[in-house]
């Protein structure tokens, strides 16, 4: 069940064998890095924009694995925004629109999750994200506030020398269940009271997920149920980019047809360009 390499980003679960917790734990390091560099994001911000797509993985997994979830922070004073995108078969990315310095929680800062019910409709949920609390707060508040969910997050990504760097990327949750006795209740409130920083458990694992989840459940016999893979990709292609053109409306597509021009359309998460000629905008009209 368990066959990817040591080195591989990947998402761990397991359960605790007396039914009361469930433990995820992710390395994202690499999808931080494909995504940082995609955004040119640097320094505090890239170290922010990490682990909040870290975050955005562990809610999906969480609730609602079969579905995508974005997640969406928007920093101190309106200076700028985080999204996080992940999707069900591991593929994630993120956009960085930072107007000047470098991205900063506050005390106005704002978290949103939005993620897909099985019916289609959309959950929505928003909360602070101060500063105090780090991004691990703001994720674990979301939980309990919008989830009616208790449970413990903590993400880190850790930079290395270069400011677009990473060093180790990852993180993990712990999810009270309805099966939770009083006595397990108490050992692991107990046990997540006196969790080391998020960054300084990231640093002594090098990042291994495995190491992660020893420290959060050690003393408590637990299971691996399985695991699977994350990577930082980008699903967009020509098709799609036409499609979006076919939004425009026909008199908008035969006025940029009128210009005779090739087209330039950026994908703003991979940074990717598609030369769009006339010619495919004049089949956009014959389709419809």
């Amino acid at each position: 069940m368990f066959g990817m390499a040591e080195g591989s980003d990947r998402v761990l679960r397991a359960l605790t064998d007396d039914g009361s917790f469930r433990v995820i734990v992710i390395r994202s390091t690499d999808t931080a890095q494909g995504a940082i560099r995609a955004q040119k994001a640097v320094g505090p911000t890239a170290k922010r924009f990490g682990e909040l797509l870290t975050g955005a993985v562990l809610v999906r997994e969480t609730m609602s694995p079969d579905n995508r979830v974005q997640v969406v922070i928007k920093g101190a004073g309106g200076n700028g925004t985080l999204v996080a995108d992940a999707h069900p078969d591991g593929l994630t990315r993120g956009l960085v629109q930072v107007k000047s310095g470098h991205f900063e929680l506050g005390d106005d800062a704002i978290l949103q999750v939005v993620r897909s019910l099985a019916q289609g409709q959309l959950h929505q949920g928003v909360v602070l994200a101060q500063s105090a609390n780090g991004l691990s707060g703001a994720l674990t508040s979301y939980m309990l506030e919008s989830e009616q969910i208790i449970s413990a997050i903590g993400v880190s990504c850790l930079m290395g020398n270069d400011e677009d760097a990473v060093k180790s990327a990852g993180g993990y949750i712990v999810q009270i269940l309805p099966e939770v006795g009083a006595e397990a209740l108490q050992i692991m409130t107990t046990k997540l009271e006196s969790l080391r920083p998020p960054d300084v458990m990231l640093a002594d694992a090098k990042g291994d997920p495995e190491k992660l989840m020893a420290e959060l459940l050690d003393g408590l016999a637990y299971t691996k149920v399985n695991e699977s893979p994350v990577h930082y990709g980008c699903p967009c292609d020509l098709y799609r980019v036409l499609g979006a053109l076919a939004t425009l409306g026909a008199e908008e597509v035969r006025r940029v047809i009128a210009t005779e021009e090739v087209l330039d359309v950026g994908c703003d998460y991979c940074g990717k360009h598609y030369a769009i000629q006339p010619s495919q905008l004049r089949g956009l009209l014959d389709a419809s």
